[in-house]
């Protein structure tokens, strides 16, 4: 039955409807509903066991805005959060109110609103205005509402709520789209918490017919009505919060499997997908502010570096961390809220990926969408872009769009240079970032090479690298600088080297604190460290989590400890918990830090003016917990590490790298997965030459590679691929090519490894094939790498 239908039907039934109540003569009164008066309602349709009362309350209020924006208020506002300044003062007063009253008191609200911004726009007032704007809903009476209507048969009262609820979201679109000043009222805000509030939002008849109309309208608020239902949903549990998500996830991922999607018809244009997203949005801002937040620190910035005379780098300009956005979108702006503020969100970030999305995605299409100019920092973009909306693409998504951006300012390199070329008439340089190495000299050569380019023309490194071994042929496709980029960092932390010292509780590597290197050093790994994530190539790399959150822009705090160094963490853990007078007799730990070198030598460093005096007590030990961590974290290193951030910023400055990659998620870019599942290997192959799956010496092959102990797969990557890193996304995401090399011989297999290419002669035995196969993999560097 058609809503109009439905909504005729119960008029014709029930005489007293929403329009007789709130469009009625002044002197009656507005319907409301509230616990109590919700209480009474059922007990009396029990008692008499007619439940027509229940339906038609339910009707007059769940299908007006006035009236259900005015339901459940709260009878007072919380101390920390004083009403808006024309705020309802109570729900009694609401419930006297007539609907032409309530018209009048919105429409001076609007006048005065208005009036107010266009005489002190300039003075801030708009932001004042924005942080009192907040919802003045009864949270915990309305769930107990909820709790009470459910628990009777559904069947009395639910078609005529969805049906109510239909028509009233239906309304409130139309009036979003045309009278937008409409979202200023409070009572907006409201209807749409209590109407997300609905414990049964996950049913079918809601989840088709409602949620898509709910989440259409939440959309088209404005930024600061969003804001305050962050604010808002901040405070649910994260077990509500959750299941309001998995709703959201549903509908998104109903839609998109079975919209029909093609380039000419985008997700981006699917008002249901977009909005919905939009809506997941506020969700995810609203885990972040009720999540577990960081301490707020001062951020790094490489302009903190003092110049040196040994610093070669130091006269060159860098866009830092202080000159990057730190908010990339309006909403979170609004909340001043990042994702690096915060440790532990409400919901993982994980649960925010949408897959079915991510594999329909057109990837270059939502990217050319997100470069299109926007109006204003306040303002959202005229295309929709996923990209605008990172917390719902995972990793590899991601990955995809930070290769569009990374090659189209490659390609642009090269137009200038062809450009510039043309027009002056003289040979330019080349249009590739070429180094040229001795792979006995490896480190020497390749810093020596980099730092002419940084110092003749930084913008260099924005060109496409391309590596050339000393006295080796072979063109770079790819795979040489792979070979280039291992070898290097093979070297870089090897400890004989002395700029990083290993961790043997973690196996990681921490910049040497004592080290001799000068910054220009540390600037240079921090360049060769950007330039592998530009050229999309991944690195075998054993760093603390710690330095992404670094890279990022965020100071190392106390929780960051217990992955890097754990007992450390634990005797500080153990400093913290103990409550006895005693305290200063039992550790007799001064306010000093003692740290050995590389030499062995024992360092001893004060952790305040006169901290050599000073001893832990019960009043001052969360202080020093503070100071001793950012000592070990941020302190020792700082020279060191702000001199490595610089190198990776000259690369990535320009990059949507910081917008769009969390910490874990830049790990993650930068090194890869850790899970070796190559049984998504083998479902991704491809084959070539005469070869299929069915053919036996394919066969033999995926069962030698499923046989093979985890470090020989590692060499098995690294002889196909030229890395023994798995990309983001997995194994599924290197494109293997099996191809036929000639009949059956005793030839080793061999491997394009810039086009991720192995080379197999069909052996006529499995014992051949193994035997030749482990022979290759082992001795693969340099050697059957083409």
């Amino acid at each position: 039955m058609e809503v109009t239908e439905v909504a005729a039907a119960i008029t014709t039934a029930e005489p007293s409807t929403s329009a007789s109540l709130c469009s009625g003569p002044r002197s009656k009164a507005m319907a409301v509903l509230n616990e109590e008066r919700l209480e009474e309602i059922i007990s009396n349709c029990e008692r008499s066991g007619d439940w027509a009362p229940l339906k038609q309350s339910l009707w007059e209020v769940f299908s007006t805005p006035d009236c259900l924006g005015a339901s459940w208020a709260q009878t007072s506002s919380p101390p920390s959060n004083p009403p808006a300044p024309n705020a309802p003062k109570a729900s009694a007063d609401l419930r006297k109110m007539t609907k032409e009253e309530m018209r009048a008191l919105e429409g001076e609200k609007d006048v005065d609103s208005l009036e107010e911004v266009e005489k002190k726009k300039d003075t801030g007032s708009e932001k004042e205005q924005m942080a009192s704007t907040k919802c003045t809903v009864d949270i915990t009476s309305l769930r107990r509402s909820y709790d009470r209507l459910f628990a009777l048969d559904n069947s009395i009262f639910e078609s005529g709520l969805v049906n109510a609820l239909v028509m009233l979201c239906s309304n409130l679109e139309m009036d979003l789209k045309c009278k937008p000043n409409i979202a200023k009222d409070i009572n907006f805000l409201n209807l749409y918490e209590i109407v997300l509030e609905l414990p049964c939002l996950g049913a079918e008849a809601y989840l088709e017919n409602l949620v898509p109309l709910v989440c259409r309208g939440v959309a088209m608020l404005p930024v600061e009505a969003q804001a305050a239902l962050v604010r808002s949903w901040s405070r649910h549990s994260a077990q509500r919060l959750q299941s309001m998500l998995e709703n959201l996830q549903q509908i998104l991922s109903l839609r998109v499997y079975t919209g029909t999607f093609t380039r000419d018809h985008l997700m981006n244009d699917d008002e249901t997908i977009t909005s919905c997203t939009s809506v997941i949005r506020i969700v995810y801002f609203a885990a972040l502010l009720g999540g577990e937040q960081y301490a707020q620190k001062a951020v790094w910035d490489t302009s903190e570096l003092p110049p040196l005379e040994t610093d070669t780098f130091s006269s060159i300009e860098v866009a830092g961390n202080s000159s990057r956005p730190r908010y990339h979108n309006p909403l979170s702006n609004a909340l001043q809220l990042s994702p690096l503020d915060v440790r532990v969100p409400l919901i993982p970030m994980e649960e925010f990926y949408n897959e079915p999305l991510n594999e329909t995605i057109e990837m270059d299409r939502d990217f050319a969408y997100w470069k299109m100019p926007d109006q204003g920092t306040n303002v959202e973009r005229s295309k929709f872009s996923f990209m605008a909306h990172p917390f719902i693409l995972n990793p590899a998504t991601k990955a995809q769009a930070l290769y569009y951006d990374n090659r189209i300012s490659m390609y642009s390199e090269r137009r200038m240079n062809l450009f510039h070329s043309m027009m002056a008439g003289v040979q330019m340089p080349s249009p590739y970032l070429k180094l040229q190495v001795r792979r006995d000299h490896i480190v020497e050569d390749a810093l020596v090479e980099l730092e002419v380019v940084v110092l003749e023309n930084p913008q260099d490194l924005k060109k496409q690298l391309m590596v050339e071994f000393d006295a080796e042929q072979g063109i770079d496709e790819g795979g040489l600088s792979k070979e280039f980029f291992q070898l290097i960092v093979e070297e870089i932390f090897n400890p004989d080297y002395g700029m990083f010292v290993h961790c043997p509780e973690t196996h990681t590597y921490w910049f040497n604190p004592s080290s001799y290197e000068s910054c220009a050093q540390f600037t240079l790994i921090g360049i060769v460290l950007g330039l592998a994530m530009y050229n999309s190539v991944i690195l075998d790399l054993h760093l603390p989590s710690v330095i992404y959150r670094k890279l990022q822009g965020k100071r190392g705090v106390f929780e960051d400890l217990k992955e890097f160094k754990g007992s450390v963490w634990k005797g500080l853990q153990e400093l913290l918990a103990y409550e006895g007078d005693d305290m200063e007799e039992v550790f007799m730990q001064p306010f000093q830090i003692s740290y050995t070198d590389l030499f062995g030598s024992v360092i001893t460093a004060e952790l305040k003016e006169g901290g050599s005096e000073i001893m832990v007590n019960q009043e001052n030990k969360k202080e020093y917990v503070t100071l001793y961590a950012d000592f070990l974290l941020n302190t020792c290193v700082e020279k060191q590490f702000l001199a490595f951030q610089r190198g990776f910023d000259l690369v990535t400055s320009e990059s949507p790298l910081h917008m769009m990659f969390t910490p874990q998620e830049l790990e993650m870019l930068i090194c890869g997965e850790k899970e070796f599942d190559f049984n998504e290997l083998e479902s991704s192959t491809e084959y070539d030459g005469g070869f299929s799956r069915q053919t036996p010496c394919v066969g033999w092959f995926w069962e030698a590679v499923h046989s093979m102990a985890l470090e020989d797969k590692r060499k098995l990557l690294q002889f196909t691929t030229g890395s023994d890193r798995i990309p983001v996304g997995g194994l599924a995401k290197l494109k293997l090519i099996i191809a036929k090399n000639g009949p059956d011989s005793d030839r080793l297999p061999s491997a394009h490894t810039c086009f991720n290419v192995l080379l197999l002669p069909e052996y006529s035995t499995k014992e051949k094939m193994n035997d030749l196969l482990m022979k290759a993999i082992k001795e693969c560097k340099g050697f059957g790498m083409l």
